[in-house]
Order: structure tokens, then sequence, then C-alpha cells
């Protein structure tokens, strides 16, 4: 049986061209806020770099090395290059076609992209014939704290697009069954196969559009054919099917429902609908929902390293990821919101749009999303900021809709522009206080750049830098050499050898670290249970024990290995120790390597107060740690003479003394530390260029960053 067609929807009294103009505006809002930034760092030499500031996220490096090499045409073999990531691609597109250098583009990428949240946010409120809702809202959302925090200006990154793209989904999704316009069934599918190729997030949002969709049809929508196309066509898009086929599905199942418009029962369409959810089910679609409950936002399950018998239970960066983790309400309201007030505001406008509009709650699954934050980490909190935001603008303008009943006539429309203007102010104050106090500086020093920069001149493509995971990006895009591991690539596994190298003595780490880059370069993989087998070694301890034997015969030299440790590791230096000083058996963390750094923050007599309880004898004989009073073995003081040469003044202070102590007087910063902190390649390498010549080479000295080269 055939449904009865519905009278067609009123359509916007607000002209498109104002529409537009509005929409223009909330673009040029969002662009101009986020070029604060640039005004408040133009005039730090220091944050440049080829004349254009440098970019201030260091995943942002990631895509940049694959854009380079897209350009430059060529990349190495292992160097992991991102060349065929949508990001890389798109911003080679645009180096190549637009008037403006590398630097200069992926400086502006996220200003220019990410304000384009402001165009499915306004698209969403004209649907329902709420313009002015969605301009205030695109206004408040677009500047929000969570999602201003990740398009800044300098944030290169993936988080450009990663909220548009789900939200364009919702918005076409809308229009669809709102309008019941049959011959554009395909744009919200289209959205979810083009935004899988950029962020699995948008897997997330389609699939809970097509359940609430499903569910809303089954209670108020049973007898309506487009519901039963729409979501014949969506789910398709849904498929775990190549991308190519998604596409042309989609496109010839949408001019077959044009064409057979006319003869589509709900019977028919309803056995389709069925047979595409079968479907679905048995292309394994359902495989994200396992993804995500075996995630580790809700299990914090051990990696193992299995093979042969041994099972090594390594130390996981998740347990130093702060956005991985709970966070406190205030904190989740403020990123959202501004501020718990306008949070409660936003939630209450969001529900009375929704009580108003119900098809509505096809935006809910992003709402979920982002309030996942508060189990997930604060990373999810801006997939909620555009319905909050709207959620606020909505609440405000009922309130002010409200006030005019107890208002004489005349100053009706006064009244309610001023209490309109008013709240969306009074909910933009805090977003744009977060703003001009958020001085992110950039990922690296000009200074750091120059060191790498030199060393890329002086090294071979194919050569290794050993550092921290933190600073892989950016190195291999600087030095356009390779690393173990990196912002995307730092598992416990491939963290381990890294951190052993720089906690163990010399010679235990010069020879990790040239046991880790070659098996890395080995075309079948290989690892720590590798290496055992490979030396015929069984016990974990015994064979890490050997390396720090001058006589253990490391793997042939294949290329060049090079240690950058820079000053900046200082800061993490305790936290990189944790990944090596863990019981592999067990996983359970031995005892912590003692390590401070600290200034000198008042004279307290014939002590210096360093903080955090720990203070110094000025006689340079003993420290007071946690109220303890420790003799000091040895003292160090490091400093640069007039030609930027590293002096060291060591003084033997008391054998029997657990504490080393050194001061580096250029810095004003002492160290206070216990032997295997002391007698680490690091500290030895680093801060007190000690290091033993028949292993390193001193390739670059700096203040900033110290580069040695691998001799064996």
């Amino acid at each position: 049986m055939k449904t009865v067609a519905k009278p067609p929807l009123k359509s916007s009294d607000m002209p498109f061209g104002v529409f537009l103009f509005l929409m223009l505006l909330a673009y040029a809002f969002s662009v101009g806020i986020r070029l604060i930034w640039v005004f408040q760092f133009s005039g730090f030499e220091q944050f440049v770099w080829n004349g254009e500031l440098m970019i201030n996220t260091n995943d942002g490096y990631y895509f940049a090395e694959g854009a380079r090499d897209i350009l430059n045409g060529f990349h190495q073999p292992n160097d992991l290059s991102p060349i065929s990531t949508p990001l890389s691609l798109l911003t080679a597109f645009f180096v190549k076609t637009l008037p403006f250098s590398f630097e200069t583009v992926i400086l502006y990428m996220s200003t220019c992209i990410g304000s384009l949240l402001v165009v499915p946010m306004m698209l969403f409120a004209r649907v329902f014939q709420e313009e002015w809702v969605g301009f205030s809202g695109a206004l408040i959302g677009s500047i929000a704290v969570s999602y201003y925090n990740r398009t800044m200006t300098g944030y290169f990154d993936t988080d450009m697009l990663v909220v548009v793209l789900p939200l364009m989904v919702v918005c076409f999704s809308l229009y669809v069954l709102h309008f019941e316009n049959q011959k554009v069934l395909f744009i919200a599918p289209l959205f979810v196969c083009f935004g899988l190729l950029w962020h699995p997030a948008v897997l997330h949002v389609g699939n809970g559009v097509f359940a609430i969709t499903l569910v809303y049809m089954l209670l108020f929508e049973r007898k309506n054919p487009i519901f039963y196309q729409f979501l014949s066509i969506l789910i398709i898009s849904l498929m775990t099917l190549d991308m190519g086929l998604k596409i042309a599905l989609i496109i010839a199942l949408n001019l077959l429902f044009v064409y057979f418009k006319e003869r589509l029962e709900v019977k028919i369409l309803l056995t389709l609908l069925f047979t595409c959810i079968v479907a679905y089910v048995v292309l394994g679609g359902y495989g994200w929902l396992m993804i995500v409950f075996k995630s580790e936002y809700f299990t914090r399950a051990v990696i193992n390293d299995i093979a042969s018998g041994n099972t090594f239970n390594y130390f996981e960066v998740l347990n130093t990821v702060r956005e991985a983790g709970n966070i406190p309400f205030e904190t989740f309201a403020h990123r959202i919101s501004g501020s718990t007030i306008g949070l409660i505001i936003s939630v209450a406008g969001y529900l009375l749009f929704v009580y108003r509009y119900k098809l509505a709650l096809l935006s809910l699954p992003m709402v979920i999303l982002g309030f996942f934050a508060l189990r997930g980490g604060l990373r999810f909190t801006v997939f909620a900021v555009p319905l909050m935001a709207l959620g606020a603008s909505f609440f405000i303008f009922m309130v002010a809709k409200y006030i005019q009943n107890f208002i004489t006539k005349e100053a009706q429309k006064v009244a309610y522009g001023v209490f309109v203007g008013v709240g969306v102010m009074a909910m933009l104050y805090p977003n744009l206080q977060h703003i001009v106090n958020y001085k992110v500086p950039t990922v690296f020093m000009k200074n750091e750049v120059q060191t790498l920069d030199l060393l890329g001149k002086q090294a071979q493509r194919e050569d290794y830098v050993v550092t921290w995971w933190d600073y892989g990006y950016p190195i291999r895009y600087y030095s356009d050499m390779k690393t173990l591991i990196d912002g995307g690539k730092h598992s416990g596994s491939v963290n381990f050898p890294v951190s052993f190298s720089l906690l163990s003595d010399q010679v235990a780490g010069a020879n990790m670290a040239r046991l880790a880059v070659e098996y890395t370069e080995k075309p079948s993989g290989g690892g720590l249970v590798q290496m055992m087998q490979d030396y015929g070694e069984k016990n974990v301890t015994t064979f890490l024990n050997s390396l720090s034997n001058k006589q253990f015969s490391p793997p042939a030299k294949t290329r060049d290995v090079y240690f950058y440790l820079p000053d900046r590791m200082l800061s993490i230096f305790p936290t990189v120790a944790l990944f090596s000083t863990i019981d592999l058996k067990t996983g359970n963390q031995q005892k912590k390597p003692f390590f401070y750094a600290g200034s000198p923050m008042a004279d307290v007599g014939d002590k210096v107060d360093l903080g955090n309880g720990v203070l110094f004898f000025k006689d340079a004989t003993k420290v007071v740690v946690g109220g303890q009073t420790l003799p000091i073995n040895t003292f160090v003081l490091t400093s640069y003479d007039a030609n930027k040469k590293l002096t060291r003044s060591v003084k033997h202070v008391d054998i029997s003394g657990s504490v080393f102590v050194i001061f580096m007087k250029d810095y004003n910063r002492f160290l206070v530390l216990d032997y295997t902190m002391f007698n680490s390649l690091f500290i030895q390498l680093y801060a007190l260029e000690n290091y033993d010549p028949e292993l390193f080479e001193a390739t670059i000295l700096t203040p900033y960053a110290k580069v040695y080269r691998l001799k064996r």
C-alpha cells in the first residue's frame, strides 16, 4: 500500500543570500579569533623557521612529512612516511596550487578548514528554520575551548575536519528526512564514505545515525518510504566494502529509487532494507562496536609480546597520557561550553530543541560521543561542542522570547535583541578568555630545529635517530631521517629498548640501540623476543645484563645511529625511565630510580630550597629529600666557557653517599639523582658530555640539544 504524500514543508523565511552572508560572517569571526595566536607570537624569533611561525602540535609533523615526501616524489623504505593519508595528500595539493610556502600552508590549514564547522552548524539550524539560532550557535561553537584547542592556528592535524565531517552526515540526513527529498539521498552516505578516509569517528556517528533513524522510523514513520530508502543507502556506506564499490552502489540505488518512485511500496522497501541489514552483519559491519568495547577506553589490558614461550608485560603509554584518562566534570564542562553553568544551559537548550524538533535526535550520536569524554578522556569533548553550542543558543532565544511576555509591546524588540546579545556574549566570554590566555608555544624552538637541520645535512636518510617518541615526528620532518618510535609508534614493546638505551650505562645503551635499529630493519621485523632467540638466551634478565659487557657482539652495522638528547627531555626523563624499570615477566614496576630537577626558590640559611621538599646544603655535602638528610656522593658543577664549551668541576664528597647532585650553572638548575640516573647514558652524554670515545662521537653539541653518533 502506498502512503499518502505529505504536503511540502514551508521553506525558510530567511532569503538564502542573507543566510549565506551570516555564514560567511560566522566563518570570518572564527578565522579572526584564531589569528590572535599569530599576533601573540609573531614577534618571537625563536618560533620562526623559514620565515614562518612553526606549528604547535607534534602530530602535525607526521602529516607534514608525508606531504613533503609527496612533493619531493620519493621516500625511504621503513621511514613510516604517511604519503597516502588524506591530510598529507590535501596539503601537497594546496602547496602545489596555492601561492603560499609549505610552512604557511601547514600553519593556517587548521584555521581555514577547522572554521568550516560553522557551515554544518548553520545548515543544521536552517533545516528547522532556526537560522539565527544557528548563527549564534556557530559563533559559540567555532571557538569553544575544546574545539579551538584542536583547530587553532598551527594545530596541523586531522582534527580540523574530525567534527565537520560527521556533522555534515547528520545535517544531510536531517535534510533528506525532514524535507523528504528523494533526489539527494546519496549525500549523507557519501559523506560517510569520504569521512571514513579521514577519521574513524565518522563510522561511529554514521552507525549511530542509522540506529536512531531506524528507531525513529519504527516509532513515528513506519509508512514513510523515504525512511526505508535512506536507511537502505546509508547502511551501504557503513559496510566493510571497497570504497569504490560502495560509492557505485549508493549512486545506483539512489537513481533506482528516483526512477521507480511511484512503484516502490513499503513492503518492497522493507524487504530491501532487511536485505541490506543482513549484508551489513554478514560483512562484519558490527566490528566497529567490538573494537570500541575492546579498546583501552573500556579496559586497560596488558599488552603482551608472546613468542617461543616468552610473555613480556610492558609499560604502556596510555598510563602516561592525560587525554586517555578520566577527567573531572568541571574540566569536561569547561572544554565543551566554557563553564559548568554554560554546559547546564547548553544541555537544557539541546533538550528543548529536540523536544520541539524530534528529528533533531539524529544528532544524539555526536552528543553521546562527546559525553563519552567523562570515561574515555578529553579528546572526545569536541564531538559534543557544536550541538551544545546550538543548544545554548536555542535556550537564549527561547528565554528572550519568553521575557517578551512581560514587557510592553513597544520595547519587546529592543529587549529581545539586548537579551540575546548579552546571552551570546556571556557564552562567548569564557571561551574568548581562554583563547587569549592559551599561549601554546611551537613544538620546537628555532635553535632546536637548527640542530636537526644540521644533523640532516650530515647524516643519510637511511640513518636512525634514537630519542623519545615525543620528538619522533618533528625529527623525521626536519632531519629527514628515521626514528624507532614516534607519536603513533610508541607501544610498550617498542618504547622499551629506547628507554633502556637512555637509562642504562653507555655500553648497554649503545648495544641496545644497535640491536633495536638492526632488528627494526629486518624484513620479518623483530623485537626483544627475537633478539633473545638469535643470541640463544632464554632468560630476559640475563640477556639484558649481558649488554653491559663490552665483549657483547651487536649485529653488523648497516647504517649509522645517532642519539638526539634535547634539554627538554630532562623534564620527562623519570617518565621515560618507567618503560624500562619494569619486571617484564610480571609487569610490576620495579623500584623507581630517583631523579629531581629544580631551580633555587629561596635561600634558607645554610641551604637552598629547590622546591618540593628538596634542599641543598651550600657546602655541597648533603641534601634534604622528603625530610631526610642524605650525604652527597658526588657534586658536579657544569658551565659553558667563552667558547661555548661545556666545562665540568667534579667534587667527590662521600663515597658512602647515595645521592649525586649536578648544578647546571647556565640553566640555574640542580639535578638531584641516584647512581642509576647519574650513570645513565642520557645524563652522562647530555648533562655532562662525558662520553666513551670508543662508543660515541660527539656530532653536535649545543645548550639546547646534543647529538652523538654511535660508532659500533
